[in-house]
């Protein structure tokens, strides 16, 4: 036999192996070359001796005719075999030991009944027998297991050797020796095997962990998933001479794996939002087309608005159709509008057991006999569907439902629990979703509420609000915008943004536009008024963290703190002197289109912004042509995740200069201006406020300048009532004549110096006296001794409202008188 322990052929091949013949006293009588080479013994050394001489023990040789008798015992065992086999240590000529394994063949001359006169004796380095018995017994086992396919293919990928599961489906051939995979399998399927199949024979490259699917021709329909191992097989001489193939099972696998990705995937959408329709919707795009052909979920109606159902009782749900996903959605919209009663069985009522049905292409719709439910017969084409109710807390909110159609597997029991834990999970999210709606609708109603109405005329400004509230994520945010008038037809314009989102937020924007109205109400300069604002929301913020800190830790989680603070930009428009005053804190500054078209960005100083408490803001003055709109916004407006502000600003301009705001309604120009921002699916709150200036006529304007002496008085009763008549305002000259008499002589006693007077008809009649002195009037009861202190009473009294503000030399004091309807 070759020594080297490398060749795995046959140990007894003939060609190769150590042999000897010995005859019947057990006496050498030939002596090959393996077996010189074996044992180091030449054949002129053994020849002629007996064969007991070569063993390592020379009293083993009754234990290797032990071995003989047991052999021969046995070999009726073994049809058609003789001989037998054994293991004995033999003396090596280096002077060692060597341990074989041996074959003893009787060699017969052919005379019927007689003995054999010789055997022919084989052997082999044990440890290369036992390797091969090992391999032997490894292959022949391989075969007859059937856990796993074995098949072993030739060079041109025909069948030569397989166990018997090598795929045990329907269809499969009993006898597959010399087919092809394309004679029992799909052609498709077939040909992706045996690609592979051919790069691991040209290439000798294993492969390991392919998954495929397997359907045969008699029973394609569902078929199996396979991983196929496979390897080379090659020659003696390194040629390749086939490939050998393991197939196994892994379906009931992959399905479980694709039940728990799938389970992972719909919970994973089922958190991407707050929105109960988002929900929905996000939820039957993953279950359609991976666990069924079409999906559909209905809920009942007053989810929708956040309401909550009653708890499960004998009355149906009214149920409308909220999101579908398949190819055959039309006829799932189809009927929006059912009636949903919970598994009639009271035990799977009370479980909120799912139901199944199959066979429905084979059963009747009709009433009578085993039907088909309404609800799974709505897809034409099914062939199975089930539905899971979507309880939680002991109240059913509505239904998920599944179809199956073609000729795919029907939908199974395990199909049935897996839409139950989903539909589980889903009624969760759909509650938090319904809760989170109800909260922001409340915020939404609490907002808009405090928001003033959307248009507004006046003599200063057409004004055309805008507000979109943030995506349901986000949650409702603290953006207003006011547009309040002033005295002397001026009026002022506020946006502003409270930091945060929620309910806080939105009692904190409440909260300050109450304070800008109030300290508009004082004739504040945009600067002073922005400071008093900020000083406010110090005060607050400071309230907040005394609260918090006082809050009884047993008393359960603390409520979050309130926004910190907010940006607002603060302006005033006056039409007789066609100027603008602003202030800004923290607010990006407005835009103005001209009446020729151009779009400029106002250049603001932004101071710091409300709440940041010790900085000063600077006011802003620009001269405004009649005719220009002032756009002023929020900055979700040009943020919006998009890009730099930079980007929003530029795109803003455009799309004012789109929405043409020079040439159109400005009610309708806002919603063109926010076109493609649809609402529920902003990241930020947006805000935009236009506003197209207008001016007071001169002709609508008288002013004088009078002296300090007390006759003026007399001289500015007969100038108002002669400007009454220019006007043909005759009707209001009894009121007017004692307004500007006491006003004026209030200036006269009370400043001094020049004192100025001046009428303006806008859209109501406007008297203003101002004077050099920074104390203002205070209306008082006067006693009935008291010969004066009547005069601000009567003003009241004859005046719509009226009131006084501090200019830059002193203080003007106005009135106000509806103009007489025409």
């Amino acid at each position: 036999m070759r020594a080297s322990e490398s060749n795995q052929d046959y140990p007894f091949a003939a060609t190769h192996t150590a042999a000897a013949v010995l005859d019947g006293a057990g006496t050498v009588l030939a002596w090959t070359p393996a077996a010189e080479a074996l044992l180091e013994r030449r054949s002129a050394d053994v020849c002629g001796r007996p064969a007991r001489d070569l063993l390592a023990d020379a009293g083993a040789w009754e234990e290797v005719l032990a071995q003989g008798r047991r052999g021969r015992e046995r070999r009726a065992d073994r049809e058609g075999w003789e001989g037998w086999e054994g293991r004995v240590t033999l003396r090596h000529g280096s002077g060692g030991e060597l341990e074989i394994g041996f074959r003893v063949v009787p060699l017969h001359d052919g005379t019927p009944g007689t003995a054999p006169a010789r055997c022919l004796v084989v052997g082999a380095p044990l440890e290369l027998v036992a390797r091969w018995r090992q391999d032997h017994a490894f292959t022949r086992e391989l075969f007859l297991q059937g856990r796993v396919g074995l098949a072993v293919f030739d060079g041109d990928l025909r069948l030569l050797r397989t166990n018997t599961h090598l795929l045990p489906y329907t269809g499969v051939p009993v006898e597959l020796y010399g087919r092809r995979l394309g004679d029992f399998l799909w052609a498709e399927d077939a040909r992706t095997i045996e690609a592979r199949l051919r790069e691991v024979l040209d290439s000798g490259t294993p492969l390991a962990g392919f998954n495929t699917a397997v359907r045969t021709l008699d029973d394609p329909r569902g078929g199996r998933i396979v991983t196929i191992q496979a390897f080379r097989l090659q020659e003696p001489d390194d040629q390749p001479m086939g490939v050998a193939a393991v197939f196994t099972d892994v379906t009931d696998h992959e399905r479980s794996r694709g039940r728990l990705d799938l389970l992972y995937r719909a919970t994973e959408a089922l958190g991407g939002s707050l929105s109960v329709l988002r929900t929905v919707e996000d939820l039957v795009k993953v279950l359609a087309p991976t666990l069924g052909d079409c999906a559909a979920v209905d809920l009942a109606e007053t989810v929708l608005t956040g309401g909550e159902p009653a708890a499960d009782g004998p009355m149906p749900l009214h149920l409308i159709r909220m999101a579908v996903a398949g190819p055959r959605t039309e006829a799932l919209r189809t009927g929006t509008t059912t009636r949903f009663s919970a598994p009639s069985s009271a035990s799977a009522q009370r479980a909120h057991r799912g139901e199944l049905v199959t066979g429905i292409g084979d059963r009747p719709a009709h009433p009578g006999g085993d039907t088909v439910p309404e609800w799974a017969s709505t897809v034409p084409g099914a062939r199975s569907a089930m539905t899971a109710p979507l309880c939680a807390r002991g109240i059913t909110f509505g239904r998920l439902m599944l179809w199956r159609t073609g000729d795919g597997p029907a939908l199974e029991e395990d199909d049935l629990a897996l839409l139950e834990e989903i539909a589980a999970r889903a009624a969760v999210a759909v509650d938090n979703a319904r809760r989170y709606t109800k909260e922001r609708r409340t915020a939404v109603g609490l907002q808009r509420s405090l928001l003033p109405p959307a248009t507004s005329e006046k003599p200063a400004v057409e004004a055309a609000g805008l507000y979109l509230p943030a995506d349901a994520d986000s949650g409702v945010g603290g953006d207003w915008f006011d547009v309040i008038p002033l005295s002397s037809a001026r009026v002022a314009l506020v946006v502003g943004d409270v930091a945060g989102h929620g309910l806080h937020a939105t009692a904190m924007m409440g909260r300050l536009r109450s304070a800008v109205r109030a300290m508009a109400d004082l004739e504040l300069e945009p600067e002073e008024l922005l400071a008093h604002v900020d000083d406010m929301v110090v005060q607050v913020a400071a309230e907040a963290e005394s609260d918090n800190a006082d809050d009884d830790d047993d008393a359960g989680v603390p409520l979050p703190a309130g926004p910190a603070g907010a940006t607002c930009l603060y302006a005033v428009y006056d039409p007789v002197t066609r100027t603008c005053v602003m202030a800004s804190a923290g607010h990006p500054p407005p835009a103005v289109v001209g009446p020729d078209g151009t779009v400029e960005y106002v250049e603001v100083s932004p101071g710091p912004p409300l709440g940041v408490g010790g900085w000063p803001f600077e006011p802003v003055e620009l001269d405004l042509p009649p005719g220009s709109v002032l756009a002023l916004y929020t900055d979700g407006l040009i943020e919006r995740g998009e890009g730099d502000v930079d980007e929003g600003m530029r795109d803003l301009a455009e799309r004012l200069l789109r929405s043409d705001v020079l040439g159109r309604p400005l009610r309708q120009a806002r919603h063109d201006i926010v076109e493609g921002l649809p609402p529920g699916r902003l990241r930020d709150d947006v805000t935009l406020l236009l506003a197209r200036t207008r001016v007071v006529d001169t002709a609508a304007i008288a002013t004088w300048l009078l002296d300090a002496e007390p006759a003026v008085v007399s001289e500015a009763r007969h100038l108002v009532l002669a400007q009454l008549t220019a006007w043909d305002l005759d009707e209001l000259s009894f009121s007017t004549e004692l307004i500007v008499s006491e006003l004026v002589t209030n200036a006269i006693r009370h400043a001094g110096g020049p004192v100025r007077l001046r009428l303006i008809r806008a859209d109501t009649l406007t008297c203003e006296v101002a004077d050099s002195s920074n104390t203002q009037p205070r209306m008082r009861r006067a006693r009935s001794s008291e010969e004066g202190g009547r005069g601000l009473y009567i003003v009241a009294q004859l005046s719509h409202r009226w009131g006084s503000r501090y200019t830059m030399g002193g203080k003007t004091v106005w009135s106000e008188q509806n103009l007489p309807l025409v």
